[in-house]
């Protein structure tokens, strides 16, 4: 019971995890801009929305380390 809550767990997060990196700007914009992003040509600092998507980013990857450890014990 226990591992098939982590399961669907690991695969929510791998997929937001795949969605916010999909969002994230790359060199020539991104889809990050849809969002709030600088509306004219390159800024020379981070906007509000692309540090908060590198913070969400983060988490989204640290659970999804968490989970990949906790199955890889529970199902070994």
């Amino acid at each position: 019971m226990v591992n098939a809550i982590i399961i669907v767990l690991h695969i929510i997060v791998s997929l937001v995890l795949i969605l916010f990196v999909l969002l994230h700007a790359g060199r020539g914009g991104g889809l990050s801009d849809m969002f709030g992003g600088a509306a004219g040509g390159s800024s020379a600092g981070s906007t509000v929305v692309e540090k908060n998507l590198d913070r969400l980013t983060v988490m989204a990857s640290v659970v999804f380390a968490f989970t990949t450890i906790l199955l890889s014990i529970r199902l070994s």
